[in-house]
Parts: C-alpha cells; structure tokens; sequence
C-alpha cells in the first residue's frame, strides 16, 4: 500500500517536473518564425571579389534578397529599402548581421558591374553587404527553389523574374521568416526579429 501511494507520489512529481522542463523550453526558444528553409550550401563572388560561403556566414544572421543590376523595375526600389533596413539595424545598435543579395543574372553581373551598382545607393557600411554572383543562372533557379521556395526565370522582355522578398536567415543558416521587400516593407519587425536571432 504504502509503495503504491510512493509510486503515485512519484509519478506525480515526475510529471509535474516534466511539465516545467517543457514549459521552461518552450519559454527559451526564442523566435520561431513563420518556417524552417534549410539554406544549400554555396560558394559564390561578391561584389569585391571575395568567395562567400554559407560556412563563412555561420554564426552571422543575415538578410538575403534577389536582385540584377540591369533591373529597370523592382530591384533599385528593394535594394534603396535594404538600405533603409541596415540604417534602421544600425540605429538599433545590432553589430553581429549580414546582407546578402543573389543575382538572378550573374553572366552579366560581374563583381565589377555589381561593385558600380552598389555604390550608386547610399549604403551606411558597404562591409556588411555581399551582393552575391559567380555561378549560371540555372544554378540560381535551382537555389532559389530549395532556399526560398521561390520562381526565377527570364521574361519575354529580357528582364528576370523573381521573388520580391526580403528573407531572415539566421546564423545557423535556415530561413525563419519572409517580408514584403518591394512596397510595404515592415522595417522594425525586421529589426525585431533579427535582434530576436542573434547567437547567444
């Protein structure tokens, strides 16, 4: 008799200890997003030249779009928005970030072509940014698939089509959440939810 209500008091407290660890994780884990894209791995050029990988970015959160230099539509506006983005995460006093934009049409975006885009805009630290080319233009469709689950591809105009989206990826290198980069851009949710990434 004794051991039963022993086993039930047990069980109990077991129970109940077990409710709290999940409560207390739950409570840790922080942002969740709106999804877990897992990034490929890549290994492209920037703008300055320099090899980028998703190895070299792990630890650094980082917001990622798609752009082309010769864009006469969405791209100048979303790229004069990330701008404003880095100016609103500098003025939070966030460090520890990454901008990384990937050219639906690398054949002609060179690092030289891209370096004379970029600096056309007012870019508050041009060390951040990683405007990113060095591979074929199917490659960018293929990867745009699986990390942004998104279209790429050319249109009956000669310009390219693709996403519009500003993504948060976070330093493990998974995409967690996805904004509007063209007209309603929600700058301070993006500046939220990255301080809500940072590494501890």
């Amino acid at each position: 008799m004794h051991d039963s209500v022993f086993l039930y008091i047990r069980g109990s407290v077991m129970k109940r200890l077990l409710i709290v660890v999940v409560l207390l994780l739950a409570g840790c884990s922080g942002f969740r997003g709106d999804m877990h894209w897992e990034m490929p791995a890549f290994q492209y050029t920037d703008q300055s030249g320099e090899t980028v990988t998703l190895d070299n970015l792990a630890g650094t959160p980082f917001i990622a779009y798609m752009y082309f230099t010769n864009c006469t539509t969405v791209c100048p506006p979303m790229t004069m928005h990330m701008v404003d983005v880095q100016q609103a995460i500098q003025q939070a006093g966030i460090e520890r970030y990454a901008i990384v934009g990937f050219s639906v049409d690398p054949v002609r975006d060179q690092p030289h072509v891209i370096d004379t885009y970029i600096k056309q805009f007012p870019v508050v630290d041009l060390t951040k940014w990683h405007l990113l080319t060095g591979y074929e233009e199917a490659d960018m469709t293929r990867f745009a698939a699986k990390a942004f689950k998104a279209i790429v591809k050319a249109g009956d105009d000669g310009q390219m089509i693709h996403a519009t989206n500003f993504y948060l990826v976070d330093q493990a290198g998974v995409v967690r959440k996805t904004y509007d980069g063209y007209s309603n851009v929600p700058y301070q949710d993006i500046v939220s939810d990255l301080k809500n990434v940072q590494p501890k």
